[in-house]
């Protein structure tokens, strides 16, 4: 066969590939476009489920919300201290284009947008990491029982190496409160909204023998205990200069302080800063 016949062939095989459909359950393409609209969320990454209380389910901060117009909203490090501070400390980056690009490549690399069976490790009351990708094709949810688990959980080898696609696209999420140069430091964010999510409040005697018995705080916001959303809790949400008293207040308390009402009740409340996509209590039930 001469060169021109072999170019020939060559050729029609490369356009027969060009022109052919994927096949089902074949990998995603390696690149795509965040959505045009830039207020919409291109990538979120979340712990769900696990063994811990309705409160704490209800007010759980995703790791990282991504937007397409390059804002980061993220979980920064906190002071391994009991109590705890009331307030989280979220923050903002700015990853600009560029940077919202790359974790989606990083995303459709670390297979966010593929269905393969990702096994369910030997172990008890973890939680889930959801990731949530949104392109200007679509969007892809995928969740996995508890990423963290990689070895003596008897999963198999392909399990164990598409779980760990996804553990690295976690770690580099969780990296991104790490600054590597100044302009990469990010800075507090202050949201426009804050929901509350509400119990009553009682002592507890671990707190109580260890004098840990703090002092009730007067309840700046919407009346409690709101709108019932789960088991015992209750949910109210809020937003303008409310929420501006709300913040303050909150950064002045920890999570064992008591919220006192006008009638005298006295509540629990964990603060949960709304996300941008974000609209009210019905969004902490996912």
């Amino acid at each position: 066969m001469g060169p021109v016949r072999t170019a020939s062939v060559l050729l029609a095989v490369l356009l027969v590939a060009a022109c052919a459909e994927p096949s089902p359950g074949s990998a995603p393409p390696p690149h795509a476009q965040p959505p045009a609209d830039p207020d919409a969320l291109v990538l979120r990454v979340e712990q769900v489920g696990g063994y811990t209380t309705p409160q704490d389910l209800a007010a759980r901060l995703p790791v990282v919300s991504v937007y397409a117009d390059g804002q980061a909203i993220l979980q920064g490090p906190v002071p391994a201290i009991y109590p705890a501070f009331a307030w989280p400390n979220i923050q903002v980056l700015d990853l600009g284009a560029d940077g919202v690009q790359e974790l989606v490549d990083h995303a459709l690399a670390a297979g966010v947008a593929e269905q393969g069976d990702l096994g369910a490790p030997h172990v008890t009351d973890m939680p889930s990491t959801r990731f949530t990708l949104r392109t200007a094709e679509g969007t892809h949810v995928r969740e996995v029982y508890a990423l963290t688990q990689t070895t003596g959980t008897g999963l198999t080898e392909d399990q164990l190496a598409a779980r760990e696609r996804l553990l690295e696209l976690l770690t580099e999420v969780q990296d991104l409160s790490s600054a590597s140069t100044p302009e990469d430091v990010p800075e507090s964010w202050t949201p426009a909204a804050v929901a509350a999510v509400v119990e009553p409040w009682t002592a507890r005697e671990e707190d109580t023998a260890q004098g840990l018995s703090p002092e009730p705080l007067p309840w700046p916001g919407p009346p409690l205990p709101g709108e019932p959303i789960g088991p015992g809790i209750s949910c109210v949400v809020a937003t303008g200069e409310v929420a501006g008293a709300v913040v303050t207040a909150a950064q002045g308390a920890n999570m064992l302080t008591p919220w006192a009402t006008p009638d005298g009740a006295l509540w629990s409340v964990a603060f949960r800063p709304l996300l941008p996509d974000e609209t009210g209590c019905a969004d902490l039930q996912a």
